[in-house]
């Protein structure tokens, strides 16, 4: 396998803020606890060890194994799992939607993101223990977002209604689903294996969180992952007291809103991720997840007729706390209540709302983690790796959105010069001497130079894109051979990563798969990998 590396600002796919945060930009220091290098996970464990209480070691533990009781896993999970109890033992973590069937294929980047920094940490720190963590958004309840997945420019859909939490939702239906992707996948091993996998999933389990469960358990087991679903009453009853906080203070509301105005006034580049209401949860039951807001004097659920007053809404809170859901602003510090975590692995748009957050964790006094940008990889077979360099297309040139690559090729194969860089620069030093004479007479004669030079340049763009739209009719084959392999790798004009479903790769790699990125992927290298398998 051949490994090669771009840094993520030089990709065009990174926001500004995701960019000035991986180069430690100073303005940004405020809004995270400690940058996610090797050395300085040492100060971030002391301080979890000193912040997290034994007692929840021991409910997690608890919670985790009535989790696993139906779902036959590893030796190496089982021991991470008890390995929590210890005071020695702490997470990095990654979360991530119950998409069908994975999802995206940067699913398999985050978990191995996790993995990969579990075990450099264990080497680098030999007297502690690092489990790696999937969070599963069991109580999300976007369905649209993950009922689908991409195979080889197909989409395969889950068409049915839901309502509620996603993790609830039946998995009757999914066998048409399989049906049709059966048909696309063939019959080789590694086809069977793949439509195997898919129905014991989703066919020998009755909910979506349970077949999700099977799922990540079934691709990641052999490496120690542990799989975490927040709904979960004995988990949630440790969140029991920020969630009273909430109901009652609505403190996460204003200070939210402070650091949203404060990282805007940083950049006006970077952009709000996630916006706070006033309060920050939803309330859960069978079909149902909706938003708990405080109108005239009393706690209501949207679009329900449940009403309480304040006494009866902590009164439920602390008898039936599974019922109560944080949402995207609440989620992460609930995650951090429970886990003894240290570093939180996600995507660009994930990390820009944990920036958000830092200063709500400081006002209820809980350990802000280490804000780790996920491995992002391109992945090309060796054939488009031999076409990309017959057609002399480079790692930068394959990145650029579709006109600017396509104009930059045509100019570099193209046997005229396309570049009127030169004429425009001799038409301004003719100019230069026309206005020296401007000067010498009255205003409106200078303003004649200046409106005919700034013509004449936009005649001069006006025959350069002529030119170069003449060009790219006569080098039609070219052009399209060029953009066939941009396609294959970037389809929809996107990243591979986000579209395509991991199926594709395990159809032609099968088991190699997952063992060949986790030889490849450096969690803490922080750049885009291309790799070449």
């Amino acid at each position: 396998m051949q490994q090669e590396y771009l840094p993520f600002k030089d990709t065009g796919y990174f926001s500004s803020l995701i960019c000035d945060y991986l180069d430690e930009k100073s303005d940004l220091k405020p809004f995270y606890n400690r940058f996610p290098k090797l050395e300085n996970f040492e100060t971030q464990i002391e301080e979890k060890k000193l912040s997290f209480p034994v007692q929840s070691r021991n409910t997690l533990t608890e919670a985790l194994k009535k989790q696993y009781e139906n779902l036959q896993t590893s030796e190496a999970t089982i021991q991470n799992i008890e390995r929590l109890n210890s005071e020695n033992t702490f997470t990095i973590t990654t979360g991530h939607q119950l998409n069908l069937f994975t999802g995206p294929l940067y699913f398999l980047y985050k978990i191995v993101s996790t993995i990969n920094l579990s075990e450099e940490l264990k080497q680098e720190y030999p007297e502690y223990d690092f489990v790696p963590i999937y969070w599963m958004a069991t109580e999300d309840h976007d369905f649209e977002e993950i009922n689908y997945f991409n195979f080889k420019g197909k989409k395969f859909q889950w068409n049915r209604k839901a309502g509620g939490a996603v993790g609830e939702l039946s998995t009757v239906g999914l066998e048409e689903v399989l049906e049709l992707f059966s048909a696309d996948l063939g019959s080789s091993t590694n086809a069977e294996a793949l439509k195997e996998l898919f129905k014991k999933a989703y066919s020998d389990h009755d909910n979506l969180t349970d077949a999700t469960r099977f799922l990540a358990n079934e691709l990641f087991k052999d490496y120690g992952l542990v799989i975490v679903d927040g709904n979960d009453a004995d988990l949630k009853r440790l969140f029991v007291p920020y969630m009273q906080k909430e109901l009652v203070n609505q403190n996460s509301f204003e200070t939210v809103s402070k650091t949203n105005k404060r990282l805007v006034g940083v950049s006006g580049d970077y952009k709000i991720q996630v916006n706070p209401r006033e309060i920050n949860l939803f309330y859960l039951q069978e079909n149902l997840r909706e938003r708990i807001v405080f109108e005239d004097e009393k706690f209501k659920v949207l679009n329900t007729d449940i009403v309480w007053s304040k006494s009866e809404i902590l009164k439920r809170l602390n008898e039936a706390p599974e019922h109560f859901s944080p949402n995207v602003i609440m989620r992460p510090l609930y995650q951090e209540v429970i886990l003894p975590n240290l570093c939180y692995i996600g995507g660009g748009g994930e990390l820009a709302y944990w920036l958000q957050l830092k200063s709500y964790f400081d006002a209820v006094e809980v350990t802000f983690p280490m804000l780790l940008l996920r491995n992002s990889v391109l992945i090309k077979t060796e054939k488009q790796a031999k076409k990309l360099q017959k057609l002399n297309i480079s790692n930068e040139d394959i990145f650029l959105k579709r006109d600017a690559f396509i104009n930059k090729k045509v100019r570099q194969i193209s046997n005229i010069d396309i570049d009127f860089s030169d004429q425009k620069k001799h038409l301004e030093q003719q100019f230069k001497d026309l206005y020296k004479l401007a000067q010498q007479t009255d205003e409106s004669y200078f303003g004649a130079v200046k409106a005919q030079e700034t013509r004449q340049l936009k005649g001069l763009d006006y025959l350069e894109k002529r030119l170069l739209k003449a060009q790219k009719r006569k080098l039609s084959d070219e052009v399209s051979r060029m953009t066939d392999i941009q396609n294959e790798l970037f389809p929809n004009s996107s990243l591979q990563e986000r579209n395509v479903n991991f199926s594709e790769f395990y159809l032609e790699y099968g088991k190699r798969l997952i063992p060949s990125l986790k030889e490849s992927l450096q969690p803490l290298k922080q750049e885009f990998l291309i790799l070449t398998v």
